[in-house]
């Protein structure tokens, strides 16, 4: 079975395109580690593809956010008034979807889907330190999470952390192999809004009957998705980080 597996798609219409463009025919199931929603200006659009083409979907502190779930003063500015004209420009039925999305871990055939870490939704796992501790709360020996916009992730290799990096900016893609004695948190990075320096989309296909998966990055059209933001009054600095992926 082949898993397309996306987070923090961030309502970003032209990146999410691209990768249904670059991955169809590729995948048996898609699945998503939240955050459909915030800072972009196609949220309508995202959650009608999530809600149509994805097997499972776990929430992200935007999504809740964006629905009215969540105070939002723990927000800074510019993402609070993203979060705001989303709830503004959400349809209903989507509104009542988003709202309604599982909080994680969610258990998958042989893997589990969080969006922050498996023992809270919201912690940010950018750090060894911070994925020891979290592998200590897997049922699984495989994870997938999202929530830091950083593709890579982290091994737990024999009572030692190693860290995955991203893609190298060199490369459309590359693979890695699942040793069945480790452990494995696996980000796929964002596709809507990376932070790791590349501004192209991020995701991974996981291959479970070879074991393996595979991290991509592909470009999307920058520009109409920086046009859609500053046309709908968002922040400004919401289109400009798209071209830096900052």
């Amino acid at each position: 079975m082949r898993y397309l597996i996306l987070s923090d798609l961030h309502a970003n219409w032209e990146a999410l395109q691209a990768v249904i463009h670059e991955t169809d025919g590729k995948y048996d199931k898609a699945v998503c580690c939240g955050d459909l929603v915030g800072y972009a200006a196609d949220p309508n659009l995202v959650v009608d593809w999530i809600r149509e083409h994805c097997a499972v979907v776990v929430r992200g502190n935007h999504d809740r956010a964006c629905t009215g779930l969540d105070d939002l003063q723990w927000f800074n500015p510019v993402a609070r008034q993203a979060a705001l004209w989303t709830l503004e420009n959400l349809t209903k039925e989507n509104i009542e979807y988003t709202a309604l999305l599982a909080k994680g871990p969610v258990l998958l055939d042989d893997f589990e889907v969080v969006h922050g870490s498996p023992y809270d939704e919201d912690e940010y796992v950018l750090a060894a330190g911070e994925a020891g501790q979290a592998f200590g709360y897997l049922e699984n020996r495989l994870a997938f999470f999202g929530h830091t916009h950083v593709q890579g992730g982290f091994i737990w290799n024999h009572s030692r952390v190693e860290t995955i990096g991203r893609v190298s900016a060199r490369n459309g893609s590359e693979t890695l192999d699942i040793d069945p004695d480790c452990v494995y948190m696996i980000n796929p990075g964002s596709v809507g809004q990376p932070r790791d320096g590349d501004p192209r989309a991020a995701f991974v296909i996981y291959d479970s009957d070879v074991h393996a998966v595979t991290y991509y990055r592909i470009p999307y059209d920058v520009e109409t998705a920086q046009k859609k933001i500053r046309e709908a009054g968002l922040p400004p600095i919401l289109a400009d980080r798209l071209m830096v992926g900052r």
